[in-house]
């Protein structure tokens, strides 16, 4: 297989890094903040726009994951990661070199540029080569990577990579016969070329040498690489190329020639594996606490879904910072079933169950691994959403008709691969109407056939038709006012959690109609 993307598996003709808005859902699913902090601290790698696009393809999202399957492995990890470093930096450091010397009229435009080109263009063969040398040890099983690994061999036989490696040391060795003498004095400098002058650092160390009392502290600071008054040197360096017109004329020529020496291809790889090196790195926090990914299956027609474990990303790295547990939770859809309707006590779970299922599909089409011990996720066209949101007092419609005008354009959007998922929406009107609506939106999204997580306060939907399938919010059952945080399948029955609560505070039929008859034969005595 010939090497195209480390991404995908063919050249893709759209521009994904087009794509510069987040979703519709991601702020309702709380992709928003998962996404800020995977791609925190890589804002020159852009890879927002990477984890905003969905795969609509089973191979795509198999082919990520066969690399991702592959990085596991801590040693390829961090060789990958490793070269991948080294080459964006070389980038960076050259586009700023490149972008200097591109213009002659510049004061950037000196020696001491075209000396960073070179050790830049140095530093690349022995990455390039030292890649080469690490991963033929590691065994792969990835499209990806095995073609990578192929090209990145074959480049480092090429002729134009190994003309570069050799005129890079020939131009190396050159400038190491370079020597001479700077004769400074007031605030002038001359340069004249090195006459086997005598070096007087040995017999002064030795003079010195006496005064030596053992081992002590190194008070001698490390100066950095980069010159601290740099005309001067770029000046010092236009009167040695004069002594030394021959070596300086052919840098000038290495340089016009190896301007663009880093390999496009190299470059790209370098910059697009930052989008699994970033998810890896997120991820490694939640299984450190003992947390389970797994690698889905992917469903493009059967729509009999499930996941084992799974929990949100958003809520459970708050919780593991304050050392709290995280819970997980199950589902599964099986034969005629795609609508699950979520019921029960409030803060109960039943929100965080919603955003899961959202987060579970669409990292599954990016082809990542998902949080849970086992998935198998469909393969969706576009999610939509429908949470709570304040009234805009703006356009005067009142939060019902905007609630409708909402759900109104999903429906007109939605497919039957689209997901759909909607919370405690139809608060702002009666039960009775609540229902009617309720009920009318879900026959449209049964004939629409879509996938759909409906979390409602209305229990008469939960057992609505056969494709409905009712989960509930479960509570302590000696102390109702504790949740647990479990989702179970389990039918509606709001009635029973409002009577233990009843009765938790006395206040059934029949503890009232006892503190009725106590009070009176109180009263009485």
């Amino acid at each position: 297989m010939a090497y195209k993307s480390i991404l995908y598996p063919e050249i893709r003709t759209d521009d994904v890094q087009n794509i510069t808005e987040a979703p519709d859902y991601f702020s309702d699913l709380n992709l928003d903040q998962i996404i800020d902090y995977i791609t925190a601290k890589r804002d020159e790698f852009d890879l927002k726009p990477l984890f905003y696009t969905a795969l609509h393809s089973e191979d795509e999202i198999l082919y990520r994951q066969e690399v991702m399957h592959d990085l596991e492995d801590q040693a390829m990890f961090d060789c990958i990661k490793d070269f991948a470093k080294c080459i964006n930096m070389i980038s960076a450091k050259m586009s700023t070199v490149s972008k200097n010397l591109s213009q002659p009229e510049s004061y950037h435009c000196n020696y001491l540029e075209k000396g960073r080109l070179l050790d830049s263009a140095d530093t690349y063969c022995a990455v390039v080569n030292n890649l080469v040398h690490n991963i033929a040890d590691f065994e792969l099983l990835s499209r990806g990577l095995l073609a990578f690994r192929e090209y990145v061999v074959d480049y480092a036989k090429s002729d134009s990579f190994l003309s570069l490696q050799s005129e890079t040391r020939e131009m190396r060795n050159a400038l190491a016969t370079v020597h001479y003498c700077m004769l400074i004095k007031d605030g002038s400098i001359k340069v004249r070329k090195y006459d086997n002058e005598i070096d007087y650092t040995p017999e002064i160390e030795s003079i010195f040498q006496r005064f030596r009392q053992g081992v002590t502290k190194d008070y001698r600071q490390k100066l950095f690489e980069e010159p601290y008054a740099e005309h001067v040197e770029a000046e010092v360096l236009n009167l040695v190329s004069r002594i030394y017109p021959d070596i300086f004329s052919a840098l000038n020529d290495y340089c016009t020639k190896n301007m663009d020496f880093i390999d496009q291809a190299i470059s790209l790889f370098s910059r697009d594996v930052q989008f699994y090196i970033a998810y890896i790195e997120y991820i490694k926090k939640f299984e450190r606490v003992g947390l389970k990914f797994c690698y889905p299956r992917i469903c493009s027609t059967s729509k009999e879904i499930f996941n084992r474990g799974g929990f949100d990303l958003a809520l459970a790295g708050n919780l593991i910072s304050q050392n709290k547990v995280v819970v997980c939770n199950d589902f599964y859809l099986k034969g005629k079933e795609r609508i699950i309707v979520v019921t029960g006590p409030n803060q109960g779970g039943k929100t965080t169950f919603a955003r899961v299922f959202g987060q579970l599909h669409h990292f599954a089409s990016l082809g990542c691994p998902v949080a849970g011990r086992e998935a198998q996720l469909f393969m969706f066209d576009r999610i939509f959403t429908h949470f709570e949101r304040e009234e805009n007092i703006k356009n005067l419609n009142g939060k019902l008709q905007d609630d409708l005008i909402r759900i109104h354009d999903i429906l007109i959007h939605a497919t039957k691969d689209s997901i759909i998922i909607m919370n405690e929406i139809l608060s702002s009107t009666t039960l009775k109407d609540a229902i009617f609506i309720g009920k009318k939106l879900m026959d449209k999204i049964i004939h629409l056939e879509s996938l759909c997580v409906y979390v409602t306060f209305l229990d008469e939907l939960a057992s609505y038709d056969e494709t409905v399938v009712s989960m509930v919010s479960t509570v302590v059952p000696e102390d109702p006012a504790q949740r647990t945080y479990k989702i179970i399948r389990s039918p509606a029955n709001g009635l029973a959690y409002a009577i233990n609560i009843a009765q938790k505070y006395r206040l059934t039929y029949d503890c009232l109609k006892e503190r009725i008859k106590d009070e009176s034969t109180s009263d009485v005595s």
